[in-house]
């Protein structure tokens, strides 16, 4: 299943540089992603808050070069190998020797060709956390409290309708209204990054 697209009018909008509130979004919906990504890596913390802002420059820098039909891809991916790309200097500019064999070398060596598919398919994955995460952020201050509730819970952590009726005080019904209407908003913040 193919997953959302970062919408094209984002892109656009970053590669002007005084669009503050266009890379605020970039930077929201993709720092935690890079940073995870270089966390997963073994990359240090605050490394890994350097590679995130190496990467946004490197954007920054390439994004009006950016054509999905000539890189074959889509931004996601584009923006993967970058990061990948950046990752990979780091741990080689590290004072550990190049041919020492210790097990970060042999890791790199490795994910150059094994691991490319399935650290990509990792990005994509975190990329939806990331949308999920953002879209329940912007949907939450739209509903009151029992209302999200009843979302939250029966939709994300798995509890049961019933059980979550009984202690809201409402009807299962409710519940059930409560969670489409809730998903519907969800849906549409989601779709938001589609355009």
């Amino acid at each position: 299943m193919l997953g959302p697209e970062t919408r094209r009018s984002l892109l656009v909008q970053i590669q002007d540089t005084s669009q503050q509130a266009a890379w605020q979004e970039f930077a929201t919906i993709y720092g935690p992603l890079v940073y995870r990504l270089a966390r997963n890596r073994g990359i240090q913390h605050a490394d890994a808050e350097d590679l995130v802002q190496d990467v946004f420059a490197t954007v920054q820098g390439a994004i009006d070069r950016f054509d999905p039909a000539a890189d074959k891809g889509s931004f996601r991916g584009w923006l993967f190998r970058i990061a990948r790309n950046l990752m990979i200097n780091f741990l080689t500019r590290q004072k550990e020797p190049r041919g020492s064999g210790d097990t970060r070398m042999m890791q790199l060596l490795h994910e150059q060709a094994a691991a490319e598919s399935q650290s990509a398919t990792w990005f994509d994955l975190e990329y939806r956390r990331e949308i999920f995460t953002w879209a329940a952020q912007k949907s939450r201050e739209h509903f009151a409290d029992d209302t999200w509730q009843a979302f939250w819970r029966t939709g994300v952590e798995g509890e049961g309708i019933e059980q979550v009726a009984a202690d809201l005080g409402k009807s299962p019904g409710a519940v059930r209204v409560a969670r489409c209407r809730v998903l519907a908003k969800l849906k549409e913040y989601a779709q938001h990054m589609d355009q």
